[in-house]
């Protein structure tokens, strides 16, 4: 099998290769191929239609996060392979050569997966509320050898307000430190770092140009490393980023007419998920709304096409159109105009918002949210005030970092609908293979596929 490497440079679309001059001189002496992002266009659902080749009906990954029916809860985030119900490209590739090999380095759903190498992110948390950056290895004892090379794992540089290019430098590090020490037939990077900027600024060019000369250089340092190694090198995205200016509070909608519920806790508003007759799992430009009492379905559905913003609502026959008739997607699914965003919000006074709200609390909140991007802009000396709380952690005490604003208007760039304009879609960047203008995001296993070939031409034998 040939040696291939898939580098995943999450937001790039042609839009932006004007501004990364070293990876758009790669990309000139192959073929830039537009992807039909899968709906939703999020990570995880990307990720899974790409590595199986089949829409959510069948891989089940409908969002990042969604109802866990059985025990009336919202999870964002998991991390456990076993929740993406379809094969994966490294069982594919496996059928016909048992000496194949993968190494995956920060894909989602990285825990407990059938690959002989994988690193993804997993803080402590120990009992005094603390948390801690850590990661999770396979083999295990990767965990406390990479560290000790690389330093530890920056995760406050990974997601938050201190977001930087540090987390995606140490993954591309981590990527070469793997394959000196295994050399794996099929390397999977993710690059998270134009996420940041992107969600927070949109396309202004001022802000994001930075950003994209530090992805630059990093992806360019990757391609001359794995190609002077004889690796065939993709470079791939997950979905475009769109300019937005219109935030969705669904769920204060749909509580003012009475069919989302809460519960207090010292003061504090707590969506009571399962209390509800419907409420909506915000993920970026879909929702997912699940109705647990029937009879309000219809009076639902026309509830949202009432709501400003809402390009348009799937029901069971529309899901069905879109590969999203899984049971793990909601009675009804929204999806927003390319202008605008669906917040998680469900209180309707901020006094009663929640202490996680904020807060960064990726597996707390119901929903999915990028103002945690942002310090408040009315702290007068947020410096002062984190190195407070920092403070407090050093000396052993509880804490609460509670400096995310509850302002979505701060939000400028969103994605996860499939209605864009193709240079705001995702990309599939060769040197190796030919292939037509526009392809499905299910096509990508199979384009993956033929890259491990040594003869394309047999790929048949180990589609996805």
């Amino acid at each position: 099998m040939n040696k291939t490497v898939v580098i995943n440079v999450v937001g790039l679309s042609s839009r932006l290769l004007k501004y990364t001059p070293k990876l758009s001189q790669w990309a000139q002496r192959g073929q830039v191929t537009t992807i039909n992002p899968v709906l939703p266009a999020v990570t995880c659902t990307a990720q899974a239609t790409y590595l199986t080749g089949v829409l959510p009906n069948e891989h089940g990954v409908v969002a990042n996060g969604w109802y866990f029916r059985s025990e009336s809860e919202v999870k964002f985030w998991r991390q456990s392979n076993k929740l993406v119900q379809a094969p994966k490209i490294w069982d594919i590739a496996r059928v016909n050569n048992p000496e194949f090999s993968c190494a995956n380095l920060f894909w989602w759903y990285n825990m407990y997966s059938s690959v002989e190498y994988s690193v993804t992110p997993r803080p402590m948390y120990p009992a005094d509320g603390r948390k801690l950056p850590d990661i999770y290895t396979q083999p295990s004892d990767w965990r406390f050898d990479l560290q000790k090379e690389l330093g530890q794992f920056p995760l406050f540089n990974f997601w938050g307000p201190n977001t930087s290019i540090d987390s995606t430098r140490w993954i591309a590090d981590s990527a070469k430190w793997t394959e000196e020490k295994s050399n794996p037939t099929l390397t999977l990077i993710y690059l998270p770092h134009l996420d940041y900027c992107l969600q927070k600024f949109g396309h202004d060019e001022k802000n994001i140009i930075k950003d994209l000369q530090e992805i630059d250089t990093v992806c360019s340092d990757l391609i001359d490393f794995y190609e002077t190694r004889g690796a065939k090198v993709i470079v791939l995205s997950e979905y475009g980023i769109t300019n937005v200016s219109k935030p969705i509070h669904i769920n204060r909608v749909l509580r003012e007419k009475g069919l989302l519920k809460v519960r207090e806790e010292l003061g504090r508003e707590i969506l009571d998920a399962g209390a509800s007759k419907a409420f909506a799992v915000a993920d970026h430009q879909l929702a997912h709304i699940y109705i647990n009492d029937p009879e309000c379905t219809s009076a639902v559905k026309d509830l949202l096409q009432s709501i400003n913003g809402i390009g348009y609502i799937l029901d069971d026959t529309a899901k069905k159109l879109h590969g999203l008739n899984h049971a793990r997607s909601g009675e009804l699914v929204a999806v927003a105009n390319n202008d605008a965003w669906f917040t998680y919000y469900y209180w309707l006074n901020d006094n009663k918002a929640p202490d996680f709200a904020r807060t960064v609390d990726i597996h707390r909140k119901p929903g999915y949210d990028p103002v945690e991007l942002f310090i408040d802009p009315q702290i007068k000396f947020p410096k002062l005030k984190v190195g407070l709380k920092l403070l407090q952690k050093k000396l052993g005490f509880r804490y609460l970092m509670d400096v995310i604003p509850l302002d979505a208007t701060l939000v400028k760039g969103s994605h996860g609908s499939i209605d864009v304009s193709p240079e705001d879609k995702p990309v599939f960047i060769t040197q190796q293979l030919d292939s037509n203008n526009t392809v499905a995001a299910t096509e990508v296993c199979n384009l993956i596929l033929q890259h491990l070939q040594e003869q394309p031409e047999l790929q048949k034998e180990v589609r996805c």
